[in-house]
């Protein structure tokens, strides 16, 4: 049955408040699970675009990651935005942010990129990951026995694979973090989202400038001898690139890292890395989209122009597709979540996520066995303002 959005009845307190995540309260929301067992979708507002639909149940997000009717591009009327200036970037903003293309002009851009990112591109990758993972744990160790996780050893690891890949500098990573964080952050200021974007885009554009007269053997040098897109398109591809490839990692290390600290007899069993990604759904809130035409989900009639956020955490932690899904179980299949988005937007670089994922913790915790938190898990800094989930800090100890 199909339920209108002027006839449906909305949970307790509709619109229901977004974004729901809270300091002090698990994650993913309790609420979820109560949009779940509902009919139809849920709907809730965005203080910067205003009404949206919420999904929740795995085969209704997986429905609208793969309806043509429903599109990524957020030039379009009613597409969601967070704020102002936080979520995709249209194309006159930023060109070359293909994620947020619709087929076929996302084809063009996907279709270059894949074969970078292939399962046999990423295993030729290993050494130079395993070397990257080996030196930062050689820093933490060279520097005592206490460590921020984060900072020392979660981002910049997946920090290093990126700009080695992309060609960046490693001087520069520090910069590119900085910056990174702000356009990731909820709390950050538009001034400031505007700020940090226009400066990652400026050192892109004069990075891309020397490599087209001195290629070496890095990715955006293959770019540009490929010659399907233009200079500012070759920026904001690298610009994407360099945030999805680091930030998105980062957060999975740190919070995975927690995870096996605190249930130690999965340390060392490779099939963790698919349960984190499930688990914790770092990417809950990136999936925004707009109806260009009248849809209907989950039995919700969707009318075009109206915003629509899949969430992502909802979806992996739905009881009909994973067997008790608030526990923590490598065990399971969870090949089937959505953590890497589904169908022409799913993540390019899924491949590289899950290899640095698994020679950092496998690495970790073989050359530093007695690694514990410095603090109860109750006090550590979760991201409750940020558009991924994940750690502030992740202060640790070892003997």
């Amino acid at each position: 049955m199909t339920a209108d959005a002027e006839t449906t009845t909305f949970a307790p307190g509709c619109p229901v408040a977004f974004p729901l995540r809270r300091p002090g309260r698990p994650f993913p929301p309790p609420e979820y699970a109560d949009y779940r067992a509902g009919e139809g979708l849920v709907r809730s507002e965005l203080p910067a675009s205003g009404p949206v639909w919420l999904v929740t149940r795995h085969e209704d997000v997986r429905a609208v990651l793969t309806d043509s009717r429903i599109s990524a591009d957020p030039s379009r009327p009613g597409f969601p935005r967070a704020r102002r200036t936080g979520g995709a970037p249209s194309q006159s903003e930023v060109p070359g942010w293909f994620v947020a293309l619709d087929p076929p002009e996302h084809d063009r851009f996907r279709k270059t990129l894949i074969p970078e990112f292939t399962v046999r591109k990423v295993r030729e990758l290993r050494p130079a990951i395993q070397q990257i993972v080996d030196e930062r744990i050689d820093a933490m160790l060279a520097a005592g026995n206490s460590a921020d996780l984060i900072a020392d050893f979660a981002l910049s690891v997946p920090s290093l694979v990126i700009s080695d890949l992309l060609g960046v500098p490693k001087a520069d990573r520090d910069f590119f973090e900085a910056k990174t964080r702000v356009l990731v952050t909820l709390s950050s200021t538009d001034e400031e989202r505007d700020a940090a974007s226009k400066a990652l885009l400026r050192y892109l554009n004069r990075l891309i400038q020397i490599k087209d007269r001195r290629p070496g053997e890095d990715l955006i040098s293959r770019l540009i001898q490929a010659g399907t897109m233009s200079r500012q398109e070759l920026s904001g591809v690298s610009m994407l690139l360099l945030i999805a490839g680091h930030e998105t990692t980062a957060n999975n290390i740190g919070l995975g890292v927690v995870q096996l600290l605190t249930n130690p007899q999965w340390i060392g069993d490779d099939r963790i890395v698919e349960e984190m990604l499930r688990y914790y759904s770092v990417a809950d809130l990136v999936s925004f989209r707009v109806a260009v035409e009248d849809v209907e989900i989950g039995g919700q009639l969707i009318r075009a122009g109206e915003g629509i956020v899949p969430l992502i955490a909802a979806a992996n932690h739905d009881g009909s597709v994973f067997d008790k899904p608030e526990e923590f179980n490598p065990e399971r299949s969870a090949r089937s979540h959505v953590a890497f988005g589904y169908g022409v937007h799913q993540c390019l670089g899924q491949n590289l996520v899950r290899v640095e994922m698994e020679i950092a913790y496998r690495t970790l915790f073989e050359r530093i066995p007695t690694l514990e938190l410095a603090v109860p898990v109750e006090e550590l800094s979760l991201k409750y303002d940020g558009l991924l989930f994940g750690l502030h800090e992740l202060p640790v100890t070892w003997s």
